[in-house]
């Protein structure tokens, strides 16, 4: 057995992780979002909250708590990439500023860009503070697997964001040591811009997967966040997040995943999954949304995202292979993921 690597360096100063300790409110009650259907029988359910915002930013429709803190994950990307670019930032591509606000899959392409940001600010890989991993794209782990091939830093799907970071360090000429500590001049940036583009205070910071800080937000201020990007003047730091990420959805998450694919479906849409069950989407001109399923899971996703999707004008055939996904029973499909009745029944307003 080989014996456990060392903590990375921006791990180990941060020291070992404190004692678990509440710091919210009770779980509230959550109404049914998602049910699952077998042969007739319902057989489970996903609870949730959900929030449409129309146009002009107000709350058009809404089930569940939508002012709760919840931690919107990676779905906080989009925004958090602004304050890259505000700090001097300057991407070489289209495909640098998307990986940056994406979580890829750990495609070539995908580490290929993530370490063309590294080299053009001056580092390398052993910078980044994120942990190793596997590629998530499967037939590229596979390959990985068959060739005994090691985890890697680049292949955390993080890591264009974590590339970012380090960039942005070195534009702004901060230190890249302590990039992750949450008193870095960067991310008291990124805190900031959080706050702003949601028009609330983050209302917690708490430690991500990836090793950096995460920023809680209400369901409402992260869909307002995505908003202000897709409505943004053309040439602000804002819109050239939006337009970097409608234009290369491929950076944003990967070969057959779902960001990728609404995004070269839908016309003009910016969406952006978070892990835990998180997901933000926005139109120009038509409005926002957001959800939290209480489970984390995955399964119910598609449905809740392309239901309030459609609360937002998009025709339905473009979301039909995201409205209903099958249940399978031996070699056939025997039922469904679908929206509940509280999602589907209510006009869009």
């Amino acid at each position: 057995m080989k014996d456990p690597a060392p903590p990375h360096a921006s791990q180990a100063r941060r020291g070992p992780p404190e004692r678990s300790r509440s710091r919210t409110v009770p779980w509230p009650d959550a109404p049914v979002l998602v049910e699952v259907w077998r042969s007739g029988f319902l057989e489970s359910v996903h609870r949730g909250a959900v929030v449409v915002l129309g146009p002009d930013g107000a709350v058009r429709w809404s089930a569940g708590d939508v002012a709760r803190p919840v931690l919107p994950r990676s779905s906080n990307k989009p925004v958090q990439a602004t304050a890259y670019l505000t700090a001097g930032w300057q991407p070489r591509s289209g495909e640098e500023l998307a990986i940056a606000a994406g979580s890829h899959a750990g495609e070539d392409g995908h580490r290929d860009v993530a370490a063309a940001i590294l080299d053009a600010a001056g580092l390398g890989p052993d910078a980044l503070g994120c942990p190793t991993a596997l590629p998530g794209h499967e037939p590229t782990r596979a390959a990985w697997t068959v060739a005994g091939r090691e985890p890697e830093r680049l292949a955390f799907n993080c890591s264009g964001k974590h590339a970012a970071m380090l960039a942005s360090c070195v534009a702004a000429g901060w230190p890249t040591e302590g990039y992750l500590d949450r008193g870095h001049p960067l991310q008291q940036a990124i805190e900031a811009r959080l706050g702003e583009a949601a028009g609330e205070q983050v209302a917690a910071v708490v430690v991500d997967g990836c090793g950096a800080p995460q920023h809680g937000l209400s369901l409402t201020g992260l869909a307002r966040g995505l908003r202000s990007l897709v409505d943004a003047q053309p040439g602000s730091p804002e819109r050239a997040v939006a337009d970097a990420m409608r234009a290369h959805p491929w950076f944003v998450a990967g070969t057959g995943r779902d960001d990728t694919l609404l995004m070269e479906s839908v016309p003009g849409l910016l969406a952006k999954g978070g892990a835990d069950g998180v997901h933000v989407a926005a139109l120009p001109g038509r409005g926002a949304i957001a959800y939290k399923l209480d489970d984390g899971g995955d399964r119910g996703r598609a449905p809740v995202l392309a239901a309030a999707l459609r609360r937002l004008g998009v025709d339905a055939d473009m979301l039909d292979r995201w409205t209903v996904t099958p249940v399978t029973g031996g070699d056939g499909v025997v039922g469904e993921v679908r929206p509940s009745a509280l999602l589907t029944d209510r006009p869009a307003g």
